[in-house]
C-alpha cells in the first residue's frame, strides 16, 4: 500500500472517530456515540460504504490519542498474501452470499477454510463482498427524515460556505474579478465567526480563513462544509485531523444542515452586499475592511429573530473557548505531498529541487511544508521524521496558490514625450526646416552638447 493511500485511509478513519474523540464526552456519552457510529455506513476512499464494529472504533480512538494522525495509518494485513494468491476464493464467497443472503462473513470464511484449508479473515471477506455490492445493507432503504438541529454550545459546530460577491478591481490582471466571500457561522449563537473576501475560490483561501477564525474564536468541535473543491481536499482534512476537529461534508442534493447558512447568506446579500455595490468598492482590501466593520458592529450585535439574543452575547456567555498551542496550529496548516526520491537523492516540489538523505533513494517520502515558505521542507518516511530537504534549485519561494503582493505603480514623471514632439512639429512645420529632436532635451548627451557649443 503506497503512502497516498495510507494517508487517505488515515484521514478516513479520523473522519469516522472524530465525533467519539471529543474530549468533552463522558464515558457513558462516548459509548452511545460509538454505538451510533458503528450503526451507520461510512464512505471509504475506495468508493465503497463500510460499517465498523465498536472494538475497531475504540481501537482507532486510542491510537489517535497516542500517536495522532500517523497512528491511524493502516498496517500490512496478515492475510495480504492470501488475497493476492487466491483471488478465486472471493468468487466462491460471492456465490455463497448470493445463494443465501443471510450468511454472515464469518460463516463464509469458515466454509472457505473447511473446503480449501486456506484461512481468510472475516474482515477481508466482508470487505470484498462490500466492494462487490453484496453487503446486506445495500438492500435496506431508510426514508429521509428532516428535523431541526441546533448545537448545544458555542463552537460545537461551525458551518462554512462561499458566497459570490461583487466585481472589484484586481491590479494583478488589470481588470475586475468576482470576489468570493468565505464565511464561517457558529451554529449555536449564529455568530459570524469570521468572513473574508478572496479573489480566488481555492483550498488556500478556505485554510487561511479557518486559521484566522481559530485564532480569534477558538477551536470548533465540528466543521460542516459542502463538497466544493475548497473544502473537499486532503489539505483541509489533514488540518482538521491534526487539530482534532471533525470535518463533515453535506450530502449532495440534501438540504439538511444548510438552513442557517442560507439564511445568513440572504441577510448578507440584502444588508451588506447591496449597500457595498451601491456605493462602489475600489479594492478587495476596502471591501474586507467594510465587511469586518459591518459584521462586528451590525450583524453580530443585532437581536436574532429565532434565538432572541445578540449573537456575540450568546457566543461569549459560556466563557473562554478551547484554544490550541502555536506549534500544533503551525503543524496543522502545513501542506503534505508525496514524492519519490530520484537517483540523485533529490525531490521536486513546485518547480524547485531539494536534496534529501541518500538512503532514501527510490523511496516514496512525505514532504510537509508551509506554502508561504518553500525554503523549509520536512521529510517523513512511513509517518516518521526522516530529516529535512535542503534547497538545491530554487525557482519559487512560496506556493503558487498563495496570493502575491501586487507591485505598486511607479510615481508618474509628468513628461509627455509625444506632446513635446507634437509641439516641436507645430513650431517648425511652417519653416520647412528639419526637426532637430536633440533640442527637446529628453535624451541629450552632456558631452555632445559641450562639443556642439565649442563648434559654434
Amino acid at each position: 500500500m503506497d503512502n497516498d493511500l495510507q494517508q487517505a485511509i488515515a484521514l478516513h478513519r479520523w473522519g469516522v472517530i472524530a465525533e467519539a474523540a471529543n474530549a468533552r464526552l463522558t464515558p457513558l456519552e462516548r459509548g452511545a456515540v460509538v454505538r451510533a457510529i458503528a450503526a451507520r455506513a461510512h464512505l471509504h476512499p475506495d468508493g465503497t460504504e463500510r460499517r465498523y464494529a465498536r472494538p475497531t472504533i475504540d481501537r482507532w480512538v486510542r491510537a489517535w490519542r497516542a500517536g495522532g494522525l500517523d497512528a491511524l495509518r493502516p498496517a500490512e494485513r496478515a492475510d495480504a498474501g492470501t488475497v493476492r494468491a487466491h483471488p478465486e476464493l472471493f468468487a466462491e464467497a460471492a456465490a455463497l452470499r448470493l445463494e443465501l443472503p443471510s450468511r454472515s462473513a464469518a460463516q463464509i470464511a469458515s466454509i472457505l477454510f473447511h473446503r480449501h484449508g486456506i484461512g481468510v479473515s472475516e474482515r477481508t471477506v466482508r470487505a470484498q463482498l462490500r466492494r462487490a455490492g453484496l453487503h446486506r445493507e445495500a438492500l435496506e432503504a431508510e426514508p429521509k427524515v428532516f428535523g431541526r438541529y441546533e448545537a448545544e454550545h458555542p463552537n460545537d459546530r461551525w458551518i462554512t460556505d462561499v458566497l459570490v460577491g461583487p466585481w472589484v478591481p484586481w491590479p494583478r490582471v488589470a481588470q475586475s474579478v468576482r470576489a468570493r466571500l468565505f464565511l464561517i457561522i457558529d451554529d449555536h449563537s449564529r455568530l459570524i465567526v469570521d468572513g473574508r473576501f478572496f479573489a480566488h475560490e481555492n483550498a488556500r483561501a478556505a485554510q487561511e480563513l479557518l486559521r484566522r477564525a481559530i485564532v480569534r474564536r477558538g477551536v470548533p468541535v465540528v466543521l460542516y462544509a459542502d463538497n466544493g473543491a475548497p473544502f473537499a481536499n486532503a489539505w483541509l482534512a489533514r488540518t482538521c485531523a491534526v487539530l482534532g476537529v471533525r470535518l463533515v461534508h453535506s450530502r449532495p442534493y440534501s438540504p439538511e444542515g444548510r438552513g442557517k447558512q442560507e439564511r445568513a447568506n440572504r441577510y448578507i446579500r440584502e444588508a451588506f452586499l447591496a449597500e457595498a455595490t451601491h456605493v462602489g468598492i475600489d479594492s478587495l482590501h476596502e471591501l474586507n475592511d467594510r465587511f469586518v466593520a459591518w459584521a462586528e458592529q451590525v450583524a453580530n450585535r443585532r437581536v436574532h429573530a429565532e434565538t432572541k439574543q445578540c449573537p456575540i452575547e450568546r457566543f461569549e456567555r459560556s466563557g473562554p473557548h478551547r484554544g490550541v498551542d502555536a506549534d500544533r496550529l503551525r503543524e496543522a496548516f502545513r501542506w503534505s505531498v508525496t514524492r519519490k526520491v530520484t537517483r540523485t537523492a533529490t525531490v521536486p516540489l513546485e518547480g524547485n529541487s531539494y536534496g534529501v538523505d541518500p538512503v532514501l533513494v527510490g523511496r516514496r517520502v512525505e514532504l510537509r511544508y508551509d506554502p508561504e515558505d518553500l525554503g523549509r521542507i520536512d521529510v517523513y518516511l512511513d509517518g516518521r521524521p526522516a530529516g529535512v530537504a535542503t534547497p538545491f534549485v530554487t525557482r519559487r519561494h512560496v506556493h503558487h496558490a498563495v496570493p502575491q503582493a501586487v507591485r505598486p505603480d511607479p510615481d508618474a514623471t509628468g513628461i509627455d514625450y509625444l506632446g513635446l514632439v507634437a509641439a516641436a512639429h507645430d513650431e517648425q512645420a511652417g519653416t520647412g526646416t528639419k526637426i532637430d529632436f536633440s533640442q527637446l532635451g529628453l535624451f541629450s548627451d552632456p558631452d555632445t552638447n559641450d562639443n556642439q557649443e565649442r563648434t559654434r
